[in-house]
């Protein structure tokens, strides 16, 4: 089977066919699907998902960078009253983006290493947006790091030194639709980096890879991220299905514990 390890199925544009989306997905051998949160405004259809799809759909709770703003303290202790009230598998989405406003840095900064803490003492893994920032989320998890913090650095596009630099702390890099694009630069990374270390993604609605680029993601094309991939490494698409699954399953090991 396939693992989509990021994908927000929850959001508005999945709100007329979201019970076709999920089935075209286990059509295609995607049977295990990790929803990453936004923020408070997202929490209860995120949910409302992961209840409707118990076996599907695996909730993770966390402040997207985006979304850090004056009120930001007030969203964190909301991503912790929920995470000790409700189910989670992961801290995520967290991180630092830099690509769209660098007006609140600092803030994301703290936010990423507030919940950085939160995620050793729960023991989950976090899943780190890391958006024109690679120089920043490295070195802090680099310095955070210890035998309780795992994760995975999402839609990773990154050079072969930022690959190495994840791997040596056991981190994932997360592979999506970005690999797909002619222009998208991981034609030269991806065959360098062991499959090890990488895991597959759509951040659907987000990112869809050919040939759907420009049209709404969905969980079902992970088969053809998985088959850009095996063609950059010269490998089979069984090959990178068995890999990136046992990854995916060691890092959301809880999910799999539970199922």
């Amino acid at each position: 089977m396939f693992i989509d390890t990021h994908a927000h199925l929850y959001v508005k544009q999945f709100d007329e066919d979201i019970d076709s989306v999920i089935q075209r997905a286990v059509d295609s051998k995607v049977q295990k699907i990790f929803l990453p949160n936004i923020d408070s405004t997202s929490t209860e259809s995120m949910f409302k998902l992961s209840e409707a799809y118990p076996n599907q759909c695996f909730p993770m709770m966390g402040l997207h960078p985006c979304s850090v703003k004056e009120n930001f303290q007030e969203e964190l202790e909301h991503v912790k009253e929920i995470q000790l009230s409700k189910n989670c598998f992961g801290v995520g989405e967290i991180g630092i983006d830099l690509y769209w406003d660098k007006t609140y840095e600092a803030q994301q900064i703290e936010a990423f290493r507030i919940q950085i803490q939160w995620a050793k003492e729960w023991k989950l893994p976090i899943i780190i947006h890391s958006r024109e920032s690679l120089h920043l989320t490295i070195p802090i998890v680099e310095e955070l790091h210890d035998e309780n913090l795992t994760g995975v650095f999402h839609c990773f596009t990154g050079t072969i030194e930022d690959a190495e630099r994840i791997a040596r702390i056991g981190f994932y890099m997360g592979v999506g639709g970005v690999s797909t694009f002619k222009n998208g630069g991981m034609d030269k990374t991806l065959p360098e980096i062991s499959l090890d270390h990488l895991i597959l993604e759509t951040d659907a609605p987000y990112l869809a890879p050919k040939p759907y680029r420009g049209k709404r993601n969905e969980s079902s094309y992970i088969p053809l991220i998985a088959q850009r991939v095996a063609d950059l490494k010269n490998v089979s698409v069984e090959e990178v299905m068995e890999k990136t699954t046992a990854n995916a399953k060691k890092l959301f090991a809880k999910a799999f514990s539970e199922t």
